[in-house]
């Protein structure tokens, strides 16, 4: 069993964030849903383009807490159909790499997820945007709310 001190010490570090949720969803759906453009749309980011396809580049504007606006530059990395999505995290005109990684468990007719975004200290520290604090509250509204209404909005549609 986890010490309750390692967590605490792991965000105080800065390096990644965690997010686990069991989605009521089969596998098929959610993975739909973290990588079809038409869906993504819906719950994630408006992105131009996107291909779950290693080497595939794709990039979006975001906004800071006082309306600061970045353009993040991502790039996928890895590819496992219905089981795992990696893909580069940077900032147009920023220092700094990281890496998201969505990874999903079948469990029966419902989906664990696991998010991890990793290389968070690798962003300038001086800027609340790019934060632990930060980070760790956009993806947990992404993927404990944002993910989670959508899913249950399109429950009647097909896989």
């Amino acid at each position: 069993m986890k010490n309750p001190q390692e967590k605490s010490a792991k965000e105080q570090d800065g390096h990644e964030v965690v997010v686990e949720r069991v989605l009521n969803h089969p596998v098929e759906k959610v993975w739909n849903a973290i990588t079809d453009k038409a869906q993504l749309k819906q719950w994630y980011f408006d992105l131009d383009d996107f291909k779950p396809e290693v080497g595939f580049r794709f990039s979006f504007p975001g906004q800071g807490h006082k309306g600061a606006q970045y353009i993040h530059l991502c790039t996928i990395t890895e590819v496992i159909p219905q089981k795992k999505l990696q893909y580069s995290w940077q900032y147009e005109g920023y220092p700094g790499y990281s890496l998201v990684t969505f990874e999903l468990t079948e469990m029966g007719n419902n989906t664990k997820l696991k998010l991890t975004h990793h290389g968070l200290e690798t962003f300038p520290q001086d800027s609340p945007d790019f934060a632990w604090k930060s980070f760790n509250g956009g993806w947990t509204e992404i993927i404990g709310n944002m993910l989670p209404e959508f899913l249950v909005r399109t429950e009647d549609n097909l896989l």
